[in-house]
């Protein structure tokens, strides 16, 4: 049996760019890592491969979050908090993936992005929302 999915692999961000963030298949994945609670639980082969996707994952939504932020005034406490969340993710996303710990650890991080990114763009839901009510 073949499978038609595939895991991409882009440390740099250059594909995912273009590329609109898969939230199901994302969701699934962090689920997964989040399940394995031993070593024992997961192959080091299946560790590996789903460190490289969550990484992926994280920096298409991680630049999600940067696009919905940086639409934000500077001193909007909403662009401040993501600010914090995104240092958070530079500084984890360039550490190798490989053990148990980080492939969890970097779920938690893509489960905090996401929740920065529903936040930021239920504000500018809002924001166009007030906008289009005014005269």
């Amino acid at each position: 049996m073949s499978s038609t999915h595939h895991v991409l692999y882009d440390p740099d961000g250059r594909l995912t760019a273009q590329l609109p963030p898969d939230r199901t298949v994302h969701e699934q994945v962090v689920r997964t890592a989040l399940a394995w609670s031993s070593p024992l639980d997961a192959p080091a082969a299946d560790v590996a491969v789903v460190g490289h996707l969550l990484a992926g994952a994280a920096r298409v939504v991680a630049g999600e979050v940067r696009t919905c932020a940086d639409r934000l005034p500077e001193d909007d406490g909403r662009r401040l908090f993501a600010e914090l969340i995104l240092q958070e993710a530079d500084g984890r996303l360039p550490q190798p993936c490989t053990s148990l710990h980080r492939v969890r650890n970097r779920a938690w991080l893509i489960r905090a992005l996401y929740e920065r990114l529903d936040r930021l763009q239920a504000a500018a839901l809002h924001a166009d929302e007030a906008a289009a009510a005014v005269p």
